[in-house]
């Protein structure tokens, strides 16, 4: 999506028996992600069980704020989005991702509440690059195939856009994507975004 947020990493507060890194490696090396990401794991159950698995010791407050707070605004996307919404353009969010994280960004970043349409994989049980999930996009949207400019930062979700005629798009660097948007001849404007 335009306003894409990355990811950093902070060390937390020590409350398990395992290393931030290795809480990690554990939630993404095993079947919880999936099962949380698809909507099979409330929050509550999620956290039980990366308790049970790292022996964490936080309260799910804690816990939801440490898995959460691992993205920072990139600012040429969000200023990219701005000039997009301005020209009335419809622009929406499609993510791999689960309640903790959706709201732990609706709190922090104020930009997420000036898209469109979000389609979120927890909330149709589907991740990208499942066929199911580009459908919900195509039936939010109103459109198909190349009315449609997708931006991912993974391989494996473009090829499942290009697939149904997207014009799909590997974001790798504000630097990258705008010019090639702009190719596009969507409005993003002449002068760099900063």
């Amino acid at each position: 999506p335009p306003s894409k947020v990355q990811q950093h990493s902070e060390p937390p507060r020590r409350r398990s028996r395992l290393t931030a890194v290795q809480v990690r490696e554990l939630i993404d090396h095993s079947p919880l992600l999936y099962q949380f990401e698809t909507g099979l794991l409330s929050n509550e159950e999620f956290y039980r069980e990366v308790c049970s698995t790292s022996g964490y010791s936080g309260t799910l407050d804690e816990f939801c704020h440490t898995f959460a707070d691992i993205f920072s605004e990139i600012k040429p996307m969000t200023a990219l989005h701005a000039r997009l919404r301005a020209h009335q353009i419809p622009t929406y969010i499609f993510s791999n991702t689960n309640d903790i994280a959706v709201t732990h960004i609706r709190k922090k970043f104020p930009f997420f509440a000036h898209f469109d349409g979000y389609v979120f994989s927890y909330q149709h049980g589907a991740m990208k690059p499942e066929e199911k999930i580009y459908a919900v996009v195509e039936r939010l949207v109103g459109h198909i195939g190349e009315e449609i400019v997708y931006l991912d930062d993974k391989v494996e979700n473009i090829e499942a856009a290009l697939a149904r005629g997207w014009q799909a798009l590997l974001h790798q660097t504000p630097e990258t994507t705008i010019p090639i948007l702009r190719e596009l001849g969507l409005p993003v404007g002449s002068a760099p975004l900063k």
